[in-house]
């Protein structure tokens, strides 16, 4: 027998029959990392649907209620970059596991809150800062650290799981609201994050070194790096070299007016906007859970075409058709769902969040082995911009009567974003990147 038939032999195994080739562990924190975005995703289904309630029981006006939603997608974001940086210091098992337990006192705690203060507390602050580090910068710090190649597909696959959350819970909170009360749904939301806990704490493992293994696709073994100490002076440091760029502010910038046509948007006023028309909660939150089943779509499929396009112009495709679709919305809204109403949902949800996987690309781009803080301050503006449209929606509906002015200040902003996407130059050069 030669060499090359006793190494084929070899292989094969015993029977003949070739090993089956063992999945990498990459792939398992993967599919953790989903489901605990999907645990903390809860609280974020349930604004919109909370507004008319608490302003029905405790007379609080919409600008107050959208004043506490702007706090926690503010903080939201603002946590994100000094959370990745945490991670680096303490691991991202640790970070998460406390992260979810904020989330879920802070759910709970509203149950018992009598005055608007408690709900910027509860609603605002710690739920703000709990989901804040279980943002998509977590998303970036598993990319980064667990793969070297389909980057591009996983981070689109770990955005989704947040639509991935708002699909399960959306259609479940609204008739546990309209069914029972509002109060019901918040500890629904608390149990959700708690349950994800012990998956994080027993499953997650922080480097591809601690299990013996290379990031997926890598050549070489990269050992663990040490704990990186002083986390909010790095991730401000990151800031300060980061802002010194020009990449960076139009990333923010597009990522600002995401957010503002995203989650401020239509995440936080859909409902209600909806329910103006006389549509009643559950079927419009039902429409915003098709946009979670949609986006799931988009999303992954944003991934894969982030791996081989440009992301520059992907982004100012997705912006484009997002600000269209936008200028449509007030025409369409209705007592009931009717077709046109149905494309305007899949055709939303297909772009909502597909601009993360090529925003994550251009970040590490142009920052490296930064990106995942970098990545954390342009998800701080994106939650700036969703935190203003979230506040400045409800005033808008309390002083015109109605959200037609929102719909078509977005639509332009989106068309803004489109034209800032296509400046961004390619790293090392003077030019904008080739077509």
């Amino acid at each position: 027998m030669t060499q090359t038939t006793e190494t084929a032999a070899a292989r094969l195994g015993s029977g003949g029959r070739r090993p089956r080739p063992r999945v990498h562990r990459a792939w398992f924190v993967a599919a953790v990392t989903f489901v605990t975005i999907i645990g903390a995703a809860a609280f974020r289904s349930v604004p919109g649907l909370f507004i008319d309630p608490l302003h029905a029981e405790f007379g609080w006006s919409r600008g107050t209620i959208g004043a506490a939603v702007s706090v926690n997608l503010a903080l939201y974001g603002l946590t994100a970059p000094f959370a990745a940086a945490l991670m680096d210091r303490y691991g991202i098992r640790r970070v998460v596991a406390v992260a979810l337990v904020v989330i879920a006192a802070g759910s709970g705690l509203t149950v018992w809150m009598t005055a608007a203060w408690q709900l910027l507390l509860c609603w605002g602050l710690l739920v703000g800062l709990g989901s804040g580090s279980m943002a998509l910068a977590f998303a970036a710090t598993v990319t980064n650290r667990w793969f070297t190649e389909r980057r591009g597909l996983v981070s689109g696959i770990l955005t989704a799981a947040s639509a991935s959350g708002q699909l399960i819970f959306l259609p479940l909170l609204a008739w546990i609201v309209e069914t029972y009360d509002w109060r019901p749904a918040a500890v629904t939301v608390a149990l959700a994050a708690l349950a994800v806990v012990p998956f994080v704490w027993l499953l997650l493992h922080d480097h591809p070194a601690d299990v013996g293994q290379k990031p997926y696709g890598a050549q070489e073994f990269v050992p663990k790096p040490a704990p990186v100490p002083g986390a909010a002076r790095r991730a401000l440091k990151v800031l300060a070299s980061a802002a010194r760029t020009g990449p960076f502010w139009l990333l923010a910038g597009t990522f600002a007016i995401c957010g503002a046509s995203t989650n401020g948007l239509i995440q936080t006023h859909f409902v209600p906007a909806a329910h103006d028309e006389h549509m009643p909660v559950q079927a419009a939150a039902s429409l915003l859970a098709v946009i979670g089943v949609f986006d799931v779509v988009g999303t992954i499929a944003s991934g894969w075409f982030t791996d081989r396009f440009q992301a520059r112009r992907l982004l100012a495709v997705y912006y484009a058709l997002r600000g269209i679709s936008l200028l449509f919305l007030p025409i369409l809204l209705a007592p009931g769902v009717h077709p046109p109403m149905v494309l305007f949902i899949v055709f939303y949800g297909l772009d909502w969040v597909a601009t993360v996987p090529p925003t994550l690309a251009l970040c590490r781009e142009h920052y490296g082995d930064d990106s995942p803080i970098v990545f954390g301050w342009v998800l701080a503006s994106h939650q700036v911009g969703a935190a203003l449209v979230a506040f400045l929606g409800g005033v808008a509906r309390d002083v015109f009567g109605s959200y037609d002015v929102v719909w078509y200040a977005s639509g332009a902003l989106c068309a803004a974003a489109a034209l800032m996407a296509l400046v961004i130059r390619r790293r090392g050069t003077g030019e904008p990147a080739a077509v």
